[in-house]
């Protein structure tokens, strides 16, 4: 069987450019997309490291990681928002576009909270499944919103991950379509603590799509 195709290059809109890696699955079309954004001291690098692209590539899947603004190398552009503020939702709407992707599911640790979280609550219909991972920016939304979102979530977190873990946690729970993942003894980064456990959670939840 050919290994899947990796391909990086950068996307572009409204003065922005950001770097991207983007690993295709041999067998066309693929099953879904699957968008992987970063923490604060990680970039799309780190998904090709941990082999997260290649699993889902080799499980049929699309997978396109990207550097956030200002991150990686993204460096040159500008972010729409300070750390820890949200995001305009338009922005990933704006990156589904530049990299002509439909609806995607999105994995969020950390960092990346800032960006996912407006559009899952703007865009849910673009949204076919939610990863978080102790995302930051939880807090900026209130249990009905929560409770109004009907995407499937898988909701990941280190068990050692206090108190980040807890607290993203106590906020997403509220999310009407929701499972849990706790990693345990796991740090923020859970999923560079144990990168099989992570893959076969991530991919079992993918396929009850």
């Amino acid at each position: 069987m050919a290994a899947p195709e990796v391909k990086e290059g950068r996307v572009e809109f409204e003065g922005q450019e950001l770097f991207y890696i983007r690993v295709s699955p041999t067998e066309q079309p693929p099953r879904l997309s699957v968008l992987l954004l970063h923490g604060i001291n990680f970039s799309s690098k780190t998904w090709l490291d941990l082999g997260t692209l290649h699993k889902l590539a080799e499980a049929g899947y699309q997978a396109v990681a990207i550097d956030l603004p200002g991150r990686g190398k993204s460096n040159e552009s500008t972010a729409p928002a300070s750390v820890g503020d949200l995001a305009p939702d338009s922005f990933l709407l704006d990156v589904l576009k530049g990299l002509e992707l439909g609806p995607v599911v999105i994995v969020s640790p950390s960092l990346s909270g800032m960006y996912s979280l407006p559009f899952l609550f703007g865009h849910s219909d673009m949204v076919k499944g939610f990863i978080p991972v102790a995302p930051i920016c939880t807090e900026k939304f209130s249990q009905e919103q929560y409770r109004n979102v009907h995407t499937p979530t898988l909701i990941v977190y280190g068990g050692a991950d206090k108190p980040m873990g807890d607290t993203s946690f106590n906020n997403l729970k509220n999310l009407s379509n929701h499972k849990v993942h706790i990693m345990k003894e796991a740090p923020h980064a859970c999923y560079m603590s144990n990168s099989e456990e992570w893959h076969q959670t991530v991919l079992e939840f993918l396929q009850g799509l």
